[in-house]
């Protein structure tokens, strides 16, 4: 499968979700939640927000959408209404934090220019982790413990590496390689990467040898 053809058919599952849930079905409504939360949670992140007040945010943010699903057409303009809600409702409880609230409507076409490329910004950064996690979830589990033992701060030496996953030290290298095309393949990632933002995907490089 292509990258073009994933995207395609991603993007009509999305409107096709879109519309069950506008007309009550359950299961649909509980589907895209459950694709977008990870959006909406890596914004309130970024946004330095506890877990409780995210979760606040949250459940603001789906509630304005089932009054705005019969605006949202396409998968882009979905993602682009999350986005946007959740940066305003985590403007709101940061200002309220702060006793500054500040009580106005979502309406994406009055943010102008600054505001305008940091909610692309932003939805660019969750849209990207998003589709990491939802890759990472794809891969074999050893390959999931292989890859998060190599993102460790500071590195895991490879003979702990290999005495915890038990493979021999010189497969490690091979392993991680394989891993990392995976997440290159997974078709959320390759969309991404096909539309023109080689920058942001640099997945981790290989390690010096020690």
């Amino acid at each position: 499968m292509t990258a073009e053809t994933g995207t395609m058919g991603d993007e009509l599952l999305v409107t096709d979700l879109v519309t069950r849930a506008r007309n009550g079905d359950r299961q649909a409504w509980d589907a895209l939640v459950e694709r977008y939360a990870p959006l909406v949670w890596s914004i309130c992140r970024r946004r330095r927000l506890g877990a409780a007040e995210a979760g606040d945010v949250g459940q603001t943010v789906w509630l304005r959408l089932v009054d705005e699903l019969a605006t949202v057409r396409d998968q882009a303009a979905l993602r682009g209404w999350l986005a946007t809600a959740t940066l305003r409702e985590c403007g709101r409880v940061l200002a309220a934090g702060r006793q500054q609230a500040v009580g106005y409507m979502l309406d994406a076409g009055d943010i102008p220019g600054e505001s305008a490329g940091m909610v692309e910004h932003e939805l660019q950064l969750a849209e990207r982790g998003a589709a990491l996690r939802e890759a990472f979830s794809h891969l074999p589990p050893g390959g999931q413990q292989l890859i998060t033992m190599l993102l460790q701060d500071p590195p895991m030496p490879d003979a702990e590496i290999s005495a915890r996953l038990g493979i021999p030290a010189g497969r490690i290298g091979r392993d991680r390689a394989r891993c990392l095309e995976q997440l290159r393949r997974y078709p959320a990632i390759a969309a991404l990467i096909s539309a023109d933002r080689p920058a942001a995907w640099k997945l981790p490089a290989q390690r010096p040898p020690p």
